[in-house]
């Protein structure tokens, strides 16, 4: 029969810690989703008003996105030092292939009736962006959120490779991977993984709570 009494005394005693982790976990996430969906917000629009420059936006998201994590920190070290701009510049740089992509597919969906409709009113370019085209944007940004925040929780968990002042989660995953304890790995990995379902989950109630219409569009008749 297992004991598990010492793998229940180590988990018991590390409640502190884990506490600490999942914050730090939230907040590197929290960053990364933040700062890439502005960035990828602002480009989205460059992309819907100058046509010309959607696929070089396009492609460089595309670009971003197929560099491996371990090169972008190995390379980013030497520059930024171990920093949190070393562990923010790739998951940011992650997040924007996702955004871009869902933010002008939101756009692209918007009917020209509205648009039409929009100018018609008399609508500035901004006025036209903010009351007719973000909202009815909306169902695929709040998807691309839900995504790009999903993903991201699973990179920090990489960051863990920059040392015990990073990774979140990641730090018991590598922990007990080195140090062969199974405990310490399940004590990471699980929580990491809950804390993904538990953002999916969220994200969903956003986008039912923000677009009624769409609940009762999917209601039986």
């Amino acid at each position: 029969m297992i004991d598990l009494g010492p793998d229940l005394d180590w988990i018991l005693g590390h409640l502190d810690e884990l506490a600490g982790r999942t914050l730090q976990h939230v907040i590197l996430t929290a960053i990364a989703v933040g700062v890439g969906f502005l960035i990828s917000f602002a480009l989205a629009v460059v992309a819907l008003r100058r046509r010309a420059a959607r696929a070089p936006i396009f492609a460089l998201s595309d670009i971003l996105y197929t560099i491996p994590s371990l090169a972008i920190f190995a390379a980013l070290v030497s520059v930024t030092g171990i920093s949190i701009l070393t562990v923010e510049i790739p998951l940011v740089m992650y997040t924007l292939v996702i955004f871009v992509r869902n933010i002008s597919a939101g756009f692209d969906e918007v009917p020209v009736e509205s648009l039409e409709a929009a100018d018609g009113l008399g609508f500035t370019p901004a006025q036209r962006l903010w009351r007719v085209e973000v909202p009815l944007a909306v169902p695929l940004i709040v998807a691309g959120l839900r995504l790009a925040t999903v993903s991201t929780i699973g990179l920090v968990t990489v960051t863990s490779v920059l040392g015990d002042s990073f990774g979140g989660l990641g730090f018991f995953i590598l922990e007990g991977y080195r140090r062969n304890f199974p405990a310490e790995l399940y004590f990471g990995a699980i929580p990491s993984i809950l804390l993904a379902f538990v953002a999916d989950a969220a994200f969903v109630r956003l986008q039912r709570a923000i677009t009624p219409w769409s609940r009762a569009a999917d209601a039986p008749a």
